[in-house]
């Protein structure tokens, strides 16, 4: 099958690919993984070669706290001001008077907040009354390598184990 933006074979440009070569080492962490390309690095090995593919995916949600009326009041406020007050800083820098364009989009900014945040929560009845971040995770991270290199790179990650 031919690809009508590129080259026969190749997957188009920008494009999800499957990662390709040959495992050279298997860590635990993101930072081992890291530390063993670094490495490779530091041996003056052709780091280009080698791809980090996390495996066995996962989404962590950790919640960071309980939300409340107030909260979610008082952070749409905030944020609504601080929007605000970047527009009424833009428009006095414009304009003869100053301090008017500035207080205006202050208001304006705290009742968009406001309204923008009180909203959402109020759509949820209770559903959701937390506040989390989300977070994607791998089980393990494989270091690979292209075929024509991967013997040396497993060479060179042998030392650092040891």
């Amino acid at each position: 099958m031919t690809n009508p933006l590129g080259q026969p074979g190749r997957p188009a440009p920008g494009l999800p690919t499957p990662p390709s070569g040959w495992p050279v080492g298997s860590y635990a962490t993101y930072a081992e993984a890291q530390r063993a390309v670094d490495h490779l690095s530091d041996e003056n090995f052709s780091v280009q070669d080698v791809t980090i593919v996390g495996v066995d995916l996962m989404q962590v949600e950790r919640v960071t706290g309980k939300l409340t009326w107030p909260k979610v009041i008082g952070g749409g406020i905030v944020s609504g001001a601080w929007l605000g007050l970047f527009f009424g800083l833009l428009l006095g820098i414009f304009s003869t008077d100053f301090l008017g364009p500035l207080i205006v989009g202050l208001i304006g900014g705290i009742v968009f907040g406001l309204i923008s945040a009180s909203i959402p929560y109020a759509a949820t009845r209770g559903q959701r009354d937390f506040s989390s971040t989300m977070q994607l995770v791998a089980g393990r991270y494989d270091v690979l390598c292209e075929p024509k290199t991967a013997e040396r790179a497993r060479d060179l990650l042998a030392k650092l184990a040891l």
